[in-house]
């Protein structure tokens, strides 16, 4: 509409991440924390809420909430404790969670990232320990509720209203994930459910420092799909004030909790907002309060690894990566890892990231797997690399090598590489040398070019004959010839 002028608003966000800690077991009993079993094998008189059944913490799901306050550099709580939330639903067994209200294991803390080029600091609120619900299942003629879930730890981390677009959201939830995974306090597999993501979205007028109304989008699982949904609310909000700008606030936009419609594309009200009251939130009484000590704190620091940004700031700095192709490396732990593997064999880090993120990416991508679930070896693409800076082939011949990667990904470049003639670099001059003649009379004015200062013209010249040889020509020797010649 072209009377709303959205560059006059500002949107407000914040993000409710819920993660799921990777421990052995759950948080208040000993059954497996494991996804993927068949439905209600792994529950027992504490996941369901039999009467009589007592919780006890999990020692580590503890630690890991620990590692992550520190890793955020947040304020580790000495004394926290456990609440009880309730609500009634079919997947929660006990009619509450345990939680923690009052008082949280983490306070406030910063995620460091970066947007578009520029470094942004997003304050943390809280993250708090809490067990996870079931999962209602439904058929065709029926539901039915899977409890193997109910008990999972879960670290609920809690955003200042700070961000003011969905690339920063979505940045800061990218970068969250990098750092859980970092830590390995949490294994953030989306299709599975183990992080999903609630988003509060305000929008005011610029200038305005005032919170207005806000509205919940409910589990956002695909970081994709939350900036779609960021995206649709704010204009949402932004055309229903401009369209009614005596309207109250309350009456333009109302509170709730929404759902996003990915084919429609737009926002759809579930249910109307439950305030902390309608929670009943008390004291959980079958829960002592955690208490740590300075010095438990202290050794739980001595374990944290290099984190993503720190991560981010040496390859660009040492390593003298671009800072774009670095944020993109560094945000999944298991390409980051691979690619400080390969490194050693590879030499050049700018090229073997640009193998990694693009190349590899790319192939991989149309195939519709991950890097993780390929079978790629990382010293096989580190001998990739190291095979086009020594010249031992060319960067077109290393393209048709890695497709072959790709479809054998337990094969060595190199021994695929020994075993076809055809890819290794013509190096013979008698056989390049009447190319060349032959790209030299068919270009004369890019030979004049070149003597005239224009260093473009000589790269033009050897694309030619490079195009001529289907790229085997050595281009060392393909440069020499040239030179030799003009």
């Amino acid at each position: 509409m072209s009377e709303i002028h959205y560059e006059m608003w500002e949107p407000v966000i914040g993000l409710e991440i819920h993660a799921q800690l990777n421990t052995k077991t759950k948080l208040f009993g000993r059954t497996l924390n494991r996804f993927g079993d068949e439905p209600n094998i792994n529950i027992d008189e504490v996941d369901t809420g039999q009467p009589g059944a007592l919780p006890v913490l999990n020692k580590e799901a503890v630690k890991k909430a620990v590692q992550l306050g520190l890793a955020l550099n947040a304020q580790v709580a000495r004394f926290s404790t456990f609440d009880r939330k309730s609500y009634f639903y079919p997947d929660s067994p006990r009619n509450f969670q345990i939680t923690q209200f009052y008082n949280p294991i983490i306070v406030g803390g910063t995620v460091i990232c970066d947007v578009d080029g520029q470094t942004k600091h997003f304050a943390i609120d809280r993250a708090h320990l809490e067990d996870d619900s079931g999962m209602l299942k439904h058929f065709t003629s029926f539901a039915g509720v899977d409890f193997n879930r109910a008990g999972v730890p879960l670290i609920e981390i809690v955003s200042k209203p700070m961000m003011h677009g969905p690339k920063d959201a979505v940045a800061y939830a990218t970068s969250l994930r990098a750092i859980l995974q970092y830590l390995d306090v949490a294994n953030c597999n989306m299709e599975e459910g183990g992080m999903r993501m609630d988003v509060n979205v305000s929008v005011r007028p610029r200038g305005d420092k005032t919170l207005r109304p806000k509205v919940e989008i409910k589990n956002m699982n695909s970081f994709h799909n939350m900036e779609l949904a960021i995206e649709a609310e704010i204009r949402r909000q932004i055309q229903a004030y401009s369209l009614h700008p005596h309207m109250g606030f309350v009456e333009a936009i109302q509170p709730g909790t929404y759902r996003f419609d990915l084919n429609a594309k737009k926002t759809i009200l579930m249910r109307q907002k439950q305030a902390a009251l309608d929670y009943r939130y008390f004291h959980e009484p079958d829960l002592v309060p955690v208490v740590l000590s300075e010095a438990t704190i202290d050794e739980i620091r001595k374990t944290l690894p290099e984190l993503p940004h720190q991560r981010y700031l040496r390859y660009v700095s040492e390593l003298k990566i671009a800072p774009d192709s670095a944020a993109i490396l560094i945000n999944d732990k298991y390409t980051s890892d691979f690619f400080e593997e390969a490194l050693p064999i590879a030499g050049n880090p700018s090229s073997l990231c640009n193998w990694l993120i693009v190349e590899f990416a790319g192939r991989l991508k149309e195939k519709a797997i991950s890097l993780k679930d390929s079978g790629l070896q990382s010293a096989h693409i580190g001998n990739l690399v190291k095979m086009i800076e020594t010249k031992v082939i060319t960067g077109k011949i290393a393209k048709l090598v890695a497709d072959e990667m790709v479809a054998s990904p337990g094969k060595d470049s190199t021994l695929i590489v020994k075993e076809n003639p055809n890819y290794l670099p013509e190096q013979d001059s008698a056989v390049i040398e009447p190319i060349v003649d032959r790209i030299l009379a068919e270009n004369p004015q890019s030979i004049a070019d070149y003597k005239q200062g224009r260093t473009k013209a000589l790269a033009f010249l050897v694309g030619q004959v490079m195009k001529e040889t289907k790229g085997k020509a050595s281009p060392d020797v393909v440069n020499a010839l040239i030179m030799k010649k003009i």
